[in-house]
């Protein structure tokens, strides 16, 4: 059985917005990485840059939008740090990440929950490594993500 990370945060601004925080190459880095080229379309292109000096290692760079439905859902493939490139950024199919933005409210507050499932795990030991080191990463970044919007009030 695969295993697959789940995580999800509550964000207070629109699921615009929120949708925003993964699709445009100014903001994504405010919280994810140094530098994106995104291209928010089905087969766009879904590359983030750790090094932007040396874009081969430690980015998803080769990885594509697989779907997208506007301030709803983001799904794309995904690659791993240089620590896991022999068998991740190799693997076929890579592994996928699907992103759902659903609207709510806390009181009279707009806000969002965002939902990441990462999947396509695979049983080896290396693998399993892999797993836990991005169910860590992606829980750092979404408390990132969370102060950023926090910080730059995109509820206002």
């Amino acid at each position: 059985m695969e295993k697959v990370i789940h995580c999800s945060i509550r964000v207070k601004c629109s699921p615009e917005q929120a949708f925003k925080m993964f699709t445009d190459n100014k903001l994504l880095p405010s919280w994810l990485s140094n530098s994106a080229e995104i291209e928010a379309q089905v087969g766009g292109r879904y590359e983030l840059f750790w090094d932007p000096n040396d874009r081969e290692i430690n980015s998803t760079l080769g990885c594509r939008v697989t779907a997208i439905a506007p301030n709803r859902l983001l799904a794309f493939e995904w690659k791993g740090p240089i620590t896991f490139k022999a068998f991740m950024n190799t693997a076929d199919p890579l592994t996928h990440v699907v992103i759902l933005f659903v609207d709510c409210t806390e009181g009279s507050t707009l806000c969002t929950e965002v939902h990441l499932v990462h999947s396509g795990w695979r049983s080896s030991e290396a693998w399993i490594e892999a797993r836990n080191y991005f169910e860590k990463a992606w829980k750092i970044a979404f408390k990132k993500l969370e102060t950023v919007i926090t910080d730059h009030k995109l509820n206002q």
